[in-house]
């Protein structure tokens, strides 16, 4: 996953999340407050536990490492279920194949623009012609939101493109 940080308007880190994460702590004191970080490919913020995460987080223990799995709950008919019994590694590891293949396909015009939106929301809210530009973004109107974001800080403009698949 790569992430991007900001502090205020400017961008200040961009990359793969531990890169990023140690790119905060080594360059910006604990106290400065406000640093976001926001997912590239949804534009939501991301939670990263920067300053002192490695001298904070407990040792690693023996066995199993902990992959954030979840059992949930999965409606099949059974013509479903039996091929996905048939797949190799079974039903679980065809599923997860399926997620990861339609993960990577380029994200339609609409997980785009809700990208767009996710990002927006939290930074740009407050900002001269926020929702006329929200509107024009789902209204698919290019120009008059191009025209809309115009005056904001340039990182904000290059990100809120980089999401838009500019």
């Amino acid at each position: 996953m790569t992430v991007t940080a900001f502090l205020g308007d400017a961008q200040i880190a961009q990359g793969e999340r531990g890169a990023v994460q140690q790119a905060i702590e080594t360059g910006y004191p604990a106290d400065l407050g406000a640093i976001r970080v926001f997912d590239d490919s949804e534009g939501r913020i991301v939670d990263l536990d920067y300053w002192d995460a490695l001298r904070t987080s407990a040792p690693k223990g023996r066995g199993r490492p902990n992959l954030g799995v979840r059992a949930r709950e999965v409606t099949l008919l059974p013509q479903q279920w039996e091929w996905l019994a048939r797949q190799p590694g079974g039903a679980s590891a065809a599923l997860r194949r399926l997620v990861e293949e339609a993960r990577r396909k380029a994200p339609d015009d609409r997980a785009r623009q809700d990208a767009v939106y996710a990002f927006m929301r939290d930074m740009c809210g407050d900002r001269p012609g926020y929702e006329e530009a929200l509107r024009a973004l789902y209204r698919g109107d290019a120009a008059q939101f191009g025209a809309l974001i115009a005056e904001w800080p340039d990182d904000i403009r290059g990100f809120i493109k980089r999401l838009a698949g500019a």
